[in-house]
């Protein structure tokens, strides 16, 4: 299973572009609108003032147009996979995922009755130690678990893969929706929501058992790590014996959870060590029946939308209407499109490879690639406050590059999974235990350094820090990011960005903790790590002052590591783009060999523009308020013009003065690499 991997992904949003001959959407732009106040308006103000969220989104903007694209694609592959038409070995099981998903008659006649062996499982519990066995074994099954374990690559030994405990259990976004007065409103409808479920169940008791389902669900999240906490991968890292797990945890039987999981292994890694403390009290002091009420709660919200209509439709109100502010649900179609790329994605990716991906598109990102590795490669020689020991590491992580494009070189085996075209949750729990065996058998396997993080069909990037790489699905070399046609400077503001921001991932706040092999090692100087992270607190400030509502700001230290990725994404984009008209290699760019005006705008322009046509998006408020508190990316008006104002380049390509919204005095600029 691919989903395991720690991933810093970039998540990207978007529709079709009406380009003009740059590869500029000239007809989203407002031109009364000053670049050098708002170059994300000037760009995009016509279209964000024209353009309506579609009704089952809570969000719209470059990704979800491209995202929209993908999804009809893959539809009519698993569409030709039911009906035969695909010759390969895996259609079948695709054909029939989907076609177990879409069969709304079945499902409405059976009712809740599928998940009766997880009720059963449930009724069965007569002991602390039934319990932990119940929560271990629905890594295969449904059901919640209030801590969660998995197989991963060692942080500090990329050779090797370890196992990992991480917090879990609460059914809200964040701890902070059970911590703060902010999210009454939220907590509100979440008991309705679980009320409703056992309404629909036919159960008695729901508004008793949602509020303790409420109140448990609080003490897990008091315990919990904020997401900034676990953004730190030495704080997080945290190898304890199982031998002392049992012995400190007693209430929480960890001898029993890796019996039922079958492991036997000498160490695990903690990852939150203090929210372990925690659960193992509040295992002592929760009565065992409030602990089977949440699980018969949970189970029913997690396999909501495959149950009878009723469900889906209480699980959308709440988690659509209320948290996300959406005016309907998605249709049925779409949710059976991603649940079946979620299980069998790269069987449908190999079929969209062949439909949907041109070998030139591999030609020109390998080209451009490389140029991105030159301006990087530049920078870190020339890093004015950064010392030679560090720029030798720096250097020696950047040369072990490794970079995917398009596709895996090897495809998942989904041989030993059975699907069935009649049953829709069977199918559920066959993903489970076959994602589960599957992951578990990596333990004493050295890491498959050929293994993908997402599928070809996916609208995104990501940064890889265990294996030092960078990769870019086929689906992402599209307008507006990646056009083999359009001009260069539009090239290299959207996919060239896109490149330089997941470089720039192994050298951010988190990733510049990891080595060349991919190992969690300090290679700075102490006065060069202190240097760099006074640095970050300068950006950390900058995102701290974005305010999308008087009372909600951007978490400038949560989305750090993002912050990083744009701006030096974007420096090194700029850099790459002008040694790329750089013809004679004399290190300067000659009148001649400027770019041409093209639609009225210079090279430099369309450069920058590129960029920030890329992070149109509108958002429901609802959802973006979740964001704030979720999300490790700025939005997208402080991604395109939060980085600007530390780019010389951009200054003299829209003639920037004091004054002037973006301006920057110089010494308030910002240098990382």
């Amino acid at each position: 299973m691919r989903r395991l991997l720690p991933l810093l992904a970039l998540l990207l949003a978007g529709p079709a572009l009406a380009q003009g001959t740059s590869g500029l959407d000239l007809d989203a732009m407002d031109t009364t609108i000053r670049p050098q106040d708002d170059l994300f308006r000037y760009v995009n103000g016509t279209w964000l003032e024209t353009t309506e969220i579609p009704g089952d989104r809570p969000r719209y903007g470059s990704f979800d147009m491209l995202r929209e694209q993908s999804e009809e694609d893959v539809l009519a592959i698993i569409q030709d996979a039911a009906s035969g038409a695909v010759v390969d070995p895996d259609a079948r099981k695709v054909g029939d995922y989907y076609t177990a998903y879409m069969d709304t008659t079945r499902i409405e006649s059976l009712g809740i009755t599928p998940l009766q062996p997880d009720f059963d499982r449930i009724d069965a519990i007569a002991s602390a130690e039934d319990l932990v066995r119940y929560f271990a074994q629905n890594a295969s099954n449904y059901g919640p678990a209030p801590v969660s374990g998995f197989v991963s690559v060692d942080p500090k030994n990329s050779d090797r893969h370890v196992f990992s405990l991480w917090q879990s259990g609460t059914g809200l976004p964040d701890r902070s929706y059970y911590l703060e007065d902010r999210f009454a409103d939220a907590r509100a409808g979440y008991v309705t929501y679980l009320t409703r479920l056992y309404e629909l169940a036919g159960w008695d008791g729901g508004p008793e058992a949602a509020q303790n389902i409420l109140d448990l669900e609080t003490r897990l999240a008091e315990d919990q790590w904020t997401r900034i906490q676990n953004r730190d991968p030495e704080a997080r890292y945290n190898p304890t014996a199982v031998a002392d797990l049992i012995a400190d945890h007693p209430h929480l039987h960890f001898d029993v959870m890796m019996e039922t999981l079958g492991l036997d292994i000498d160490t695990v890694i903690v990852g939150q060590p203090s929210f372990l403390a925690g659960l193992d009290s509040l295992m002592a002091e929760v009565p065992l029946e409030t602990w089977k009420t949440y699980a018969r709660a949970r189970t029913l919200s997690e396999a909501a939308g495959q149950l009878p209509a009723a469900f889906g439709e209480a699980s959308f109100d709440f988690y659509g209407r209320v948290l996300n502010g959406q005016d309907e649900d998605r249709p049925r179609w779409k949710k059976a499109v991603s649940a079946t790329s979620g299980v069998l994605g790269e069987a449908i990716g190999r079929i969209y490879v062949d439909r949907h991906y041109p070998q030139e598109a591999a030609d020109r990102m390998d080209e451009l690639i490389e140029n991105l590795r030159d301006a990087f490669r530049i920078s870190i020689n020339s890093n004015p406050w950064m010392s030679e020991a560090t720029k030798v590491e720096a250097l020696d992580k950047l040369e072990n590059y490794v970079y995917k494009i398009g596709h895996p070189s090897e495809w998942e085996d989904y041989s030993a999974l059975e699907v069935s075209p009649t049953d829709l949750i069977g199918n559920g729990r066959a993903t489970r235990a076959w994602g589960l065996a599957d992951n578990l058998a990596k333990l004493g396997e050295a890491p498959d350094r050929a293994e993908w993080g997402m599928t070809p069909q996916t609208v995104n990037a990501y940064y890889n820090p265990a294996f030092n790489e960078i990769v870019f699905p086929a689906a992402i070399l599209q307008p507006p990011f990646f056009n083999v046609d359009a001009d260069d400077a539009v090239n290299y503001g959207g996919i060239g960005a896109v490149i330089g921001h997941e470089y720039s991932h192994g050298f951010d706040d988190s990733g510049s903790q990891y080595d060349a092999q991919g190992n969690l090692r300090d290679w700075w100087t102490e006065a060069d790590r202190a240097e760099f992270d006074a640095r970050g607190d300068r950006l950390v400030a900058q995102y701290d002052a974005y305010a999308p509502f008087p009372d909600a700001n951007v978490q400038g230290r949560l989305t750090l590591g993002e912050n990083i990725g744009d701006l030096s994404g974007l420096t090194m984009a700029y850099r790459a783009y002008r040694l790329s008209l750089d013809a004679d290699g004399d290190g300067s760019v000659s009148e001649d060999e400027e770019a041409p005006v093209i639609d009225g705008f210079t090279g430099d322009q369309r450069f920058f523009m590129g960029w920030a046509q890329v992070w149109r998006i509108l958002h429901r408020e609802p959802y973006l308020r979740q964001l704030l508190q979720v999300d490790s990316h700025s939005p997208g008006e402080y991604r395109a013009n939060g980085p600007l104002a530390h780019i010389p380049g951009f200054y003299d390509a829209f003639d920037v003065q004091p004054g002037d919204g973006l301006y920057l005095a110089p010494e308030d600029r910002i240098v990382l690499w």
